[in-house]
């Protein structure tokens, strides 16, 4: 008989395709992990699920000894999976409380891998945080108290596509590297006995003082405002010597670590330095004459020590090597190459960004294009549980409500055995306290007012920009279930043009026929926006108010000329956004940036952009841009 044929599963056919290989610096960052992952605190690997970022997980496991735990943490994971809490059937078994160590306490002297990191909740990003800082995980919960190390360290998958996807700050400030993995050509291949010498000799590694000090300095001209980043730089130099096998940090060593560390951190374009460091004098002072300057006979006496002019020098041995303080860079040269390295290793898109000085912090973290969120008891994502009744709709969460009464059974079994009570007892005694209701999550729905000013001779090319804006955004609000609104304000006052809405063809209907000209009431604009923002927060949505004006105001509230108080209408007007919290982007739409629409923007608390000539499709990047979700 003749055998039967067999066909490659799935499987075994996609692992014969041949991979593209990881690319130098993906496995110089596994090597260094390898060696002080806890020191270093982990790396954000932003990559999408493929086989480049399996095969990087393997290399770093290969790297590491053979005994070191390497736990999956899934994003869903409670508070009691994550920290440890009370061992439900063991308790019920015994008779008494038995406590279960979590993934932290699990991952002690090893890895924890968080997949969809980009989607980390605050509760678990804080004792993550926690961890990371204090090394240790605190129990106190369902009657325990209990401490266990968590000497660890994280892998945080970034699996986000777009630009407003990105881990949450508090978290990318512990983690060393943040890596876009790639492919490309793989020069170093390390050997496990490689990284156990490396780890055995990183204790002795020894740190210079100018190289210390060159790394802050290139942290300070690069915007680094964390005092994390420079630490974990000189502790990646560290590593990194220790890899060479050499007991002192060299430049070398210093401006990779930079280029790898405080790189991806770059927040500004580092300031120029002056061509010459040395005193120029006033231009009013005096040039100095030649008669002051000591006549080139009368030299000043030789010290007692020198050596005489005739004497031969001494010859000093030379063993044809120099020493390290001949080969060692002068101080700011060093601070200078390594500002250099890091800018070199900056990415395109961020480095253009860095030129245009938009790097900057967002204060609100609960705002954003996906909106705020807001608690539920019935509908969104499951977010644990809390003590609660069983009304409005919650649902009871049956295990979580075992566990709250699981310490209290003897006590509850004593009390009844006192009352005598008759008929058959329950084995599990649950009171009111101790019932558990699920929580859920859910975003609240974003809605973009923009608030256009119509007055003026170039009035229609502003309103032109933001009928394309909306009608752009409008778009897309099938997909994130966001609205749109039109403020625009002239004359005598201002007016709603178009309320919250969805409808693309009522937007357009809307903005077809808005006149232009006349003053600028700019404070009633202002108002009407404001109104309108604190209705749409009352609704249960996130308001984003953008501003669309040069800044200049000439009508005052009540209707009365005046620049002067227009202007401090317009002022008070604008504090009440920042009062409020509102989210706000002012655009300079004036040909040259003007100082009142920053004035104004700062006083609002919004952010500024000049976009003269601003198209349709330019203005809506911004907007998407000003209220991208922050995840700091």
């Amino acid at each position: 008989m003749n055998a039967p044929s067999q066909t490659p599963s799935p499987s075994s056919a996609l692992y014969a395709v041949p991979r593209d290989p990881l690319s130098a610096e993906a496995s110089l960052v596994a090597a260094l992990l390898a060696v002080d992952g806890a020191g270093l605190g982990g790396v954000a690997l932003r990559a999408p699920a493929c086989p480049l970022r399996t095969d990087w997980l393997a290399l770093l496991r290969g790297l590491l000894p053979a005994a070191t735990p390497f736990r999956r943490l899934p994003l869903h994971a409670s508070s009691a999976a994550l920290l440890g809490g009370l061992d439900l059937s063991a308790s019920l078994h015994h008779g008494r409380v038995q406590a279960q160590l979590g993934l932290l306490a699990q991952a002690h002297q090893g890895w924890l891998v968080l997949g969809m990191a980009e989607r980390v909740p605050a509760h678990m990003t804080a004792q993550l945080c926690a961890a990371l800082d204090t090394h240790e995980v605190r129990l106190e919960r369902e009657g325990l108290t209990q401490l266990h190390p968590a000497h660890i360290a994280l892998v945080a998958l970034d699996e986000g596509m777009e630009d407003d996807e990105q881990l949450p700050a508090a978290l990318l400030d512990r983690l060393a590297f943040h890596l876009p993995l790639e492919s490309g050509p793989d020069e170093a291949l390390w050997q496990a006995q490689d990284l156990a010498d490396a780890r055995l000799r990183l204790p002795q590694v020894s740190l210079p003082d100018r190289v210390l000090q060159a790394v802050c300095a290139a942290s300070l001209a690069l915007g680094v405002d964390s005092m994390r980043a420079p630490l974990m730089a000189l502790r990646c130099a560290r590593a990194l010597a220790a890899l060479d096998g050499q007991d002192e940090v060299s430049e070398d060593h210093a401006s990779t670590a930079v280029r790898l560390v405080l790189a991806p951190r770059a927040t500004r374009w580092p300031a120029s330095e002056p061509a010459s460091a040395e005193p120029q004098p006033a231009p009013d002072s005096p040039e100095p004459k030649e008669s002051e300057e000591p006549p080139p006979d009368k030299e000043a006496p030789p010290p007692d020590d020198a050596p005489d002019a005739g004497a031969e020098p001494e010859q000093t041995e030379d063993t044809g090597q120099d020493s390290p303080e001949d080969l060692a860079l002068p101080q700011g040269a060093l601070e200078e190459m390594l500002v250099q390295a890091a800018l070199a290793a900056v990415p395109p898109g961020l480095l253009a960004a860095l030129k245009a000085g938009q790097m900057h912090r967002r204060a609100s973290a609960a705002q954003g294009r996906a909106g705020a969120l807001q608690k539920s008891l019935q509908r969104g994502r499951p977010v644990g549980t809390r003590r609660g009744e069983l009304r409005s709709g919650a649902r009871l969460h049956l295990l979580d409500t075992l566990r709250a009464a699981a310490p209290w059974q003897r006590w509850r079994h004593q009390q009844a055995d006192a009352l005598a009570s008759i008929g058959p007892k329950p084995r599990i005694l649950v009171q009111r306290e101790d019932f558990h209701v699920r929580q859920f999550r859910q975003n609240r729905p974003t809605t973009t007012v923009f608030v256009v000013d119509a007055s003026g001779s170039a009035a229609l090319h502003r309103l032109a920009e933001a009928k394309g804006a909306v009608e752009l955004l409008l778009a897309e609000c099938y997909v994130r279930r966001d609205r749109a609104a039109v403020v625009a304000f002239r004359g005598a006052g201002a007016e709603v043009l178009l309320p919250p809405t969805r409808s693309l063809a009522r937007a357009k209907r809307s903005l077809a026929g808005l006149p232009a000209g006349g003053g600028t009431p700019l404070a009633s604009g202002l108002d009407t926006a404001h109104q309108l923002a604190l209705q749409i927060t009352r609704q249960g949505e996130s308001p984003v108010v953008v501003v669309l004006t040069d800044g200049r105001a000439n009508l005052a509230r009540d209707g009365s000329p005046g620049r002067a108080r227009a202007t401090e209408d317009a002022l008070a007007a604008a504090r009440l956004f920042k009062l409020a919290g509102i989210t706000a982007l002012l655009i300079d739409t004036s040909a040259q940036p003007q100082a009142t629409a920053q004035t104004l923007a700062q006083t609002m608390g919004a952010s500024y952009i000049p976009l003269p000539h601003a198209g349709a499709q330019g203005l809506s990047q911004a907007v998407r841009l000003a209220t991208a979700k922050s995840a700091s």
